[in-house]
């Protein structure tokens, strides 16, 4: 059924008279018999009787009508779902607990009127995530970037938005549970555990950039199952680590008693990049990008990361 001879139909039906819907449509009067014709005979019926007044609805034709109201309804709502500026502005965080998931949740408690949608793409590598960028899939995304800009598509624009600093996670028992700071060059030697990496991603290329600048070791072995078998298996050892963010939210059992210590001497941070598409006229897209720069903690004085960095 074409949908614009049914918005047609029910435009006529509203004015009474070919010729008024006709302005309204901003088509020709040909256009709109032209179109009524089609529908009638798609249908089998008839939906208007003509006059010297106008048009008058038949029988059929008040049948038909408050359906064609549904069906155009659920078109412009359809439309609108997909259409920047009237739907969702759609952020892929990568995860709901690291930073940036926490950085957009400050910015929408700062902009309560802004309609968004977290769209988290956890098995997504950063060319993933541009792919969907330049299809509309989503409007932006955060993102280490293991290439120089020059390197990016385009299309396609970079804010470094959000350093988060990295912290050592341990179990009570562990030799450095108690200390306040930890150098990332003694953490040579002990088990740093990140099942989460996958060959591949922009974590994996910043963790190797890691071990190979402090000379660390990063355990990647066996399967994942989350964040919280990786926190008993920290509590009950007195070996295993793992690292996280500074702004990361994790909760654990009180009697876990992890311990979060920071890393100094220099600071290792992860290097959030907001990527979206040049042009989106997404209105919450340029109000979430000026948020995160203004308010984008102050940087270490001692920052560490990679090479590849902006």
């Amino acid at each position: 059924m074409d949908i614009e001879a049914v918005r047609t139909f029910v435009a006529v039906a509203a004015a009474g008279q070919f010729q008024q819907a006709a302005a309204e449509l901003r088509v020709t009067q040909q256009a709109v018999s032209k179109r009524i014709a089609t529908l009638e005979r798609s249908l089998g019926v008839t939906l208007f009787l003509r006059t010297a007044r106008g048009a008058r609805l038949t029988l059929d034709g008040r049948s038909f009508l408050p359906h064609a109201r549904l069906v155009l309804t659920a078109v412009d709502r359809a439309a609108a779902s997909v259409r920047p500026g009237e739907r969702a502005l759609r952020v892929d965080v990568l995860n709901r607990r690291i930073a940036p998931a926490q950085a957009v949740r400050e910015f929408y408690r700062v902009h309560p009127g802004v309609d968004l949608e977290l769209v988290p793409l956890p098995e997504a590598n950063v060319h993933d995530a541009i792919a969907a960028l330049l299809s509309g899939e989503i409007d932006a995304t955060f993102r280490a970037v293991p290439m120089p800009a020059t390197e990016l598509p385009e299309q396609i624009v970079a804010h470094w938005v959000l350093d988060d600093p990295l912290q050592l996670l341990a179990g009570p028992a562990h030799p450095l549970a108690g200390r306040a700071t930890i150098a990332p060059a003694e953490l040579s030697g002990h088990r740093i555990w990140i099942p989460g990496i996958r060959p591949g991603t922009e974590w994996a290329a910043y963790y190797a950039e890691l071990t190979a600048a402090f000379g660390l070791h990063i355990d990647r072995i066996g399967p994942n199952f989350g964040t919280e078998a990786l926190m008993d298996a920290m509590a009950d050892s007195g070996e295993l680590t793992t690292l996280v963010g500074s702004r990361d939210r994790y909760v654990w059992p009180a009697g876990h008693d992890l311990r979060r210590i920071p890393l100094t001497g220099p600071t290792p941070v992860y290097p959030h990049a907001l990527l979206s598409r040049a042009g989106n006229p997404h209105p919450g897209l340029a109000a979430l990008r000026e948020h995160l720069i203004t308010a984008a903690p102050p940087a270490p004085a001692d920052v560490w990361t990679p090479p590849w960095t902006r």
